[in-house]
């Protein structure tokens, strides 16, 4: 694949009959959101520059967290254990049974999260779903055991102290749940659970990026990473103890570390930012913080694309200068209308008519409106896989030893699965930092699907035996 540069990815965007004004309008908003390949080189190396910092306990690189999970399922883990998977938008609570030879059977009920939970009743909230559903599936703990085992995979920063303990670091995805931030999640959830009288214990605490690398590691022995690119995105990848300068305790051996990656460049010196971006991250609870996070991940892309889109409302060269109530509305541009928009082939854009026109209430989009609006919202997809392709091309850099042989990468989340092409995209932009042959006949992308709760299972079956 040819590098990529600058110039080359803003031609793309003009568009042909359209006025000067307008394409001018595009090539500087395409180039403002272009990550050319020297960009990218810039990126990873600053991004080995703030792993480097993270592992050795420097509060400006990224967290680099210890999960305190160091041995690799074998594939052959049985049994049956509870899970919780919280993430962004949805608790999943699970019955998982593992049957070995890397087979599993799961039950699940998902539960959204309601504002009141998101703000203040979060973990008695958790608590109720948990009764509901160990009530409704007849879940009973193991023959001789007094509580259900369960692994919980919890989708936001925490600093962990062991493998079932860890220190709320901060909220994000809209989260604000008051008196919990530096406190122990997993007991905050446990006291819940006493309250509701739940024989259930929370064996292991994991990330959800922990969870889809142990599902892969499940099915595949050479998994290195689990990459979340959903709603939110974060990474997490085998390093030796070795390489873990804060961690205190032995150092053979190997420790599954999670980055926490959606905080990288908080500073913003390397990474392409917007005004667009910088008004999304004013306007944000979390002002200056996951900047990284908001310019790749489900919840805020159609959110970036939005504000630009708006950007040329005003200067009166899309939809005639109009917008709609429901267009002026914070993220009522969903992310999912980008992928609508730009998957959109046909010769008039009907689909992006439609989303414009019906569901947020343009009156009567042109062709050239779409078209506008299919340019905008692809330079912002684009942006958001090149720099998607970056960071992981940067941790498995991180390890070159690793390149030498196949590598699987387990990925789950709502951008790898839906969004156009964001698969083949991390594919080719890797091409030129890891090279056509790494690429072509080693690296395997693998959907890590249901990866939150099996992981938590295979981790709770490894942490039973251990507390046996």
């Amino acid at each position: 694949m040819a590098l990529l540069e600058t110039k080359e990815f803003v031609n793309c965007y003009r568009i042909e009959g359209a006025p000067d004004k307008l394409n001018e309008a595009l090539l500087r908003m395409a180039a403002s959101f272009a990550v050319s390949d020297a960009k990218m080189r810039e990126i990873i190396d600053r991004f080995h520059q703030s792993m480097r910092d993270g592992l050795n306990g420097d509060e400006a690189g990224m967290p680099m967290i210890p999960s305190f999970i160091d041995r690799r399922p074998t594939g052959n883990e049985q049994g049956k254990f509870l899970s919780l998977d919280l993430g962004g938008t949805n608790l999943r609570v699970c019955q998982v049974t593992l049957l070995g030879k890397s087979d599993f059977h799961m039950v699940q009920q998902k539960f959204t999260i309601p504002a009141e939970a998101k703000e203040r009743t979060l973990f008695d909230w958790i608590a109720q779903c948990v009764s509901i559903f160990v009530e409704e599936h007849d879940v009973e703990p193991n023959p001789g055991e007094y509580s259900i085992n369960c692994g919980f995979t919890f989708s936001f920063p925490i600093n962990q102290t062991g493998l079932a303990e860890g220190n709320l670091i901060m909220w994000n995805k809209g989260f604000l749940v008051p008196n919990s931030v530096g406190r122990d999640v997993v007991r905050l959830t446990q006291d819940a659970f006493l309250r509701k009288h739940l024989r259930v214990r929370i064996v292991a605490i994991l990330n959800d990026t922990v969870g889809a690398l142990m599902t892969s590691c499940y099915s595949n022995p050479d998994s290195q990473l689990g990459i979340i690119f959903g709603t939110g995105t974060n990474a997490c990848y085998w390093e030796r103890l070795s390489n873990i300068g804060k961690w205190a305790g032995p150092k053979e051996g190997e420790m599954v570390i999670n980055t926490e990656w959606g905080a990288f460049d908080n500073a913003i010196e390397v990474l392409p930012y917007t005004m667009h971006d910088n008004k999304l991250n004013r306007k944000s609870p979390n002002h200056g913080l996951q900047v990284f996070e908001k310019m790749i991940s489900g919840m805020y892309l159609g959110e970036v694309a939005r504000n630009a889109l708006l950007y040329l409302v005003d200067q009166r060269l899309l939809f005639d200068g109009r917008s709609s109530p429901i267009f002026n509305k914070s993220y009522a541009f969903d992310t999912a209308y980008m992928s609508e928009i730009v998957s959109d082939d046909s010769p008039d854009l009907t689909e992006v008519r439609k989303v414009f026109e019906q569901t947020l209430e343009i009156p009567s989009p042109t062709l050239l409106d779409c078209k506008v609006a299919k340019a905008v919202c692809d330079m912002i997809g684009t942006r958001a896989m090149r720099l998607s392709a970056a960071s992981m091309a940067a941790v498995l850099l991180w390890r070159p030893e690793m390149l030498k042989g196949t590598v699987t990468v387990g990925i789950d989340g709502s951008m790898y699965q839906f969004y156009p092409s964001f698969d083949k995209a991390l594919y080719d932009n890797c091409r030129p930092f890891l090279g056509d042959d790494f690429v072509d006949n080693k690296l395997k992308l693998r959907l890590a699907k249901d990866g939150s709760g099996v992981g938590a299972a295979i981790i709770a079956a490894v942490a039973s035996k251990h507390l046996q």
